[in-house]
């Protein structure tokens, strides 16, 4: 339990041609039966203090839209893996446990929204991808590269990711089942109604294995239900959602059996004020029991639960001739209850500015500024940002930002021990500055690309450490560390219902930071990223994808991993299959947790209900 004191208070093996080629800008897999040019019309939330299109970006934004082809992807993680800047690392198949790191970040360096609200743990951020609702609840991802501190706080380093949920458009039911290698087996229900005031969607999903090795087992479950209706104030959004994970550990976290199962409850509210204001509330519950020997449960374990809460209001005043004034007061606050971490609470109040000048001429300025307060009122932190981006041509966009980001260690970071791992209650928050400038093309005919080069100098980073293998990690604060890498993907539309998509990510990093001592996560990013998309639609009906990934980690040999999909997209009736890791190959995402190899997942979705409206 939280105090009851807790108050509310405000990084050049991969072709060089890719460079030429575009990822600063793309949307996923978009729409590919109509012109590319619809780029322009995806909306993108992440970024930017109310919603905009792509092609009015000045940052490096990447739109993931996930009800086009969703029998085509099992996961939020396969998703992310089609943008060659955002690195997962893996731990758990199925989705039981991954990590985000976004141009070298580390995996606490990417900050997670859902909606707008903050869902990061606070415990570690290893947990920060348990999601509370099913894909099947989703509408898009939408990952931000660089620095997001000034709109949304604490995390946002390397880079935010926003998982918005769908807008039901018909009443509809559907469900879904599956079943594949390794005992795989998955089912799903989706229902919606939609009226003219009022919708509903309620979802549920579930996803097991027995493992393809020993203790490497899986069972995931959430679900969620989002309620929208209109009021004489506004719009009303509530969803209350839920996931329980229960994995085999074996060698996540060093040479043992290990067993983990995590809980998650997630709320929201938001309500819009008037056309000028919306107010917004989240609340996030996660448990974690971890036992260190799965055969002799006493010997170690932990029980850790976590709570945190967000307030925030968000304003927005036309000042005339295209410019607008967005500002916001945001309050958030956490705690933890551990037998290993203890008891701890704090909390944060800010407020943001940010101006924006959007006129009829070709180019688009933002400037924000944040201060953070921190527990006591005693610190404070600032984090400005400046974008701006010119259009030289119909075709042709410049643009460029810089901004600062900011972490604060996480409460494993300074109370965990274990016979592996100590904390540090004596570690400073890590921070940096990112600055990035890239050039998009938006082809009237059927190619789409980007070019983005990125630079990030850090501060205090945080990682464990240790001088040899006999010695525990410890966490601790490194200096002189820095990112920089380019970023390049191309869309090609050859045919009405065919789109190709290459994109690659190169990384360069300073490895002096460490002075002779080994790392645990600060050195993990990949030096060379790339992957390659083939989708085509055949008469309408079938759906064909095929996802090459190609990944070099620093001091690793490069491993590519061959996904293939198939699922027919009309009717009452959609099988689908999917083969994931077709190339068969034996990788690792973390040093010394093995992916699994090959394995075929097949199943149906049934359409009982589709009425629109």
């Amino acid at each position: 339990m939280v105090p009851d004191k807790l108050i509310l208070r405000m990084r050049l093996s991969i072709p060089l041609l890719l460079i030429i080629c575009g990822s600063g800008l793309s949307a996923f897999g978009q729409h590919p039966a109509k012109p590319v040019h619809s780029v322009q019309q995806t909306v993108l939330v992440v970024g930017t203090p109310e919603p905009i299109t792509l092609g009015e970006s000045p940052r490096s934004v990447v739109v993931m839209n996930t009800q086009q082809h969703p029998l085509a992807f099992a996961t939020p993680e396969s998703y992310l893996r089609t943008d060659p800047s955002t690195f997962i690392e893996q731990r758990g198949a199925g989705g039981a446990q991954a990590d985000i790191s976004i141009r070298g970040s580390t995996f606490e360096q990417t900050l997670v929204l859902l909606n707008g609200l903050r869902i990061n743990d606070s415990q570690t951020a290893h947990h920060d991808l348990d999601l509370p609702i099913p894909l099947e609840a989703m509408g898009d991802i939408e990952v931000l590269h660089g620095a997001g501190s000034t709109l949304y706080g604490s995390d946002a380093i390397g880079g935010v990711v926003d998982f918005v949920t769908a807008v039901p458009v018909d009443d509809s039911f559907t469900v879904s089942s599956g079943a594949g290698s390794f005992g795989e087996n998955e089912q799903s229900v989706l229902a919606s109604f939609v009226r003219p005031r009022l919708s509903e969607m309620v979802t549920g999903a579930r996803n097991f294995s027995t493992g393809f090795m020993a203790d490497r087992d899986y069972r995931n479950e959430n679900a969620s239900t989002e309620t929208r209706w209109k009021t004489a104030a506004g719009i009303t959004d509530i969803l209350l959602a839920g996931s329980d994970r229960a994995f085999g550990a074996n060698q996540f976290y060093g040479p043992f059996n290990s067993w983990e199962r995590t809980k998650g409850w997630f709320a929201s509210a938001r309500q819009q004020i008037s056309d000028k204001t919306e107010a917004a509330f989240g609340y996030r519950r996660h448990t974690d029991n971890f036992i260190l020997l799965r055969n002799d449960p006493a010997f170690y374990a932990n029980n850790h639960i976590d709570q945190s809460w967000e307030a925030v209001v968000r304003r927005r005043d036309d000042l005339g001739r295209g410019a607008t004034l967005f500002s916001g007061l945001e309050e958030d606050a956490d705690g933890i209850n551990s037998n290993n971490l203890g008891r701890h609470a704090r909390n944060q109040g800010a407020g943001y500015l940010d101006f924006d000048l959007h006129s009829a001429s070709p180019w688009g300025l933002s400037a924000g500024l944040r201060e953070e307060i921190l527990s006591g009122g005693a610190k404070s932190v600032w984090s400005p940002d400046l974008a701006g981006s010119v259009r030289v041509s119909q075709s042709v966009k410049l643009r460029a930002s810089g901004g600062y980001g900011f972490r604060l260690p996480t409460y494993t970071d300074l109370y965990y021990s274990d016979p592996t791992t100590i904390g540090n209650p004596n570690l400073q928050p890590e921070s940096a500055w990112s600055s990035d400038g890239g050039v998009d093309w938006f082809s009237h005919g059927s190619i789409t690309a980007s070019t983005t080069f990125f630079y990030s100098r850090q501060h205090h980073a945080i990682d464990y450490v240790r001088a040899n293998s006999r010695q525990r990690w410890q966490a601790a604060n490194l200096v002189g560390l820095r990112f920089m890498g380019v970023e390049g993907m191309l869309a090609w539309h050859p045919l009405r219902n065919q789109q190709v998509r290459l994109g690659w990510t190169g990384i360069s990093g300073a490895q002096a930071a460490l002075h002779g001592l080994q790392s645990e996560y600060v050195f993990n990013y990949p030096v060379n990223n790339a992957t390659f998309e083939w989708m085509q639609t055949l008469r309408g009906v079938l759906f064909l994808d095929t996802r090459v990934q190609v990944a070099q980690r620093y001091n690793q040999e490069p491993y590519p991993v061959w996904d293939l999909n198939a699922a027919r997209e009309r009717g009452r009736f959609r099988p689908w299959v999917r083969i994931a890791n077709l190339s068969n190959t034996g990788y690792e995402e973390i040093a010394g947790v093995l992916m699994p190899g090959r394995s075929y997942t097949g199943g149906i979705e049934i359409r009982l209900l589709a009425h629109p409206r």
